[in-house]
């Protein structure tokens, strides 16, 4: 599949510019540092002005942490997701979703993959620990209960999760790209919990409903550090 810049319509580049403009202007002071230095970083190629064409996302990774797109129809195979992220490549679709559904949305649409995730990705950290979770889930792909649990993982980190225990801040894509959910987690009546794998590897999710609670890392290097450890323990018990 590729993606075809003519296809977008008029209503298409509206509601890019209208979710762009007003998460970017509803992120300020919830979003971590290191997602607004992304998001100024890649702002020649994702702006609110022009739909990102992700051959110029392409070429803009190329200078920086070696990224690359791929274009798919929607929720793609679990093994096919990890064998992506160990060679660099995040998977989006490219249909938006319509003025009426701006708010609520079930199924993950263009927005959420390029606004919510691909920022991150050129975080040098973040962009390791990316990679390396796609390395750990090829290498485990046939044992079903670790897949499962790298799910779990995951979910709330990479889509649901929040950084500094302190001072919570959104990193999550899950989060960054949704109006609403970006205001209600950092509601400080909303669990923040500590990171733990251990815990967040047992921890059942359901996607149909708004988080109850959130994991909240230290930093990335945390991140990154518990994932190297996970693997050296999967390989010592031979999972």
């Amino acid at each position: 599949m590729k993606q075809d810049m003519n296809a977008y319509t008029a209503e298409d580049k509206v509601v890019w510019k209208t979710l762009f403009e007003r998460q970017v202007k509803n992120l300020q002071g919830k979003v971590c540092n290191e997602y607004l230095q992304a998001l100024e970083d890649m702002s020649p190629v994702l702006n609110a002005d022009t739909i990102p064409d992700f051959s110029a996302v392409d070429q803009w990774f190329k200078s920086s942490t070696g990224w690359r797109m791929k274009v798919v129809p929607g929720l793609i195979p679990v093994d096919e997701f990890f064998e992506l992220l160990a060679n660099k490549t995040f998977c989006s679709s490219t249909w938006l979703r319509t003025m009426e559904q701006l708010d609520y949305l079930e199924e993950p649409d263009m927005f959420h993959d390029t606004f919510g995730h691909i920022p991150l990705l050129s975080n040098p950290i973040f962009s390791d620990f990316m990679q390396q979770f796609g390395e750990l889930g090829c290498s485990m792909k046939d044992n079903e209960q670790v897949v499962l649990e790298l799910q779990r993982l995951y979910w709330f980190t990479i889509e649901f999760g929040m950084i500094d225990h302190s001072n919570p801040k959104i990193y999550g894509a899950g989060i960054c790209s949704s109006f609403g959910e970006s205001n209600r987690a950092i509601d400080t009546a909303i669990t923040k919990l500590p990171f733990n794998m251990l815990e967040v590897l047992q921890k059942p999710f359901r996607t149909d409903v708004v988080q109850e609670e959130y994991i909240c890392i230290d930093s990335f290097e945390e991140l990154f550090e518990a994932l190297k450890v996970l693997k050296n323990e999967l390989v010592c018990v031979g999972k």
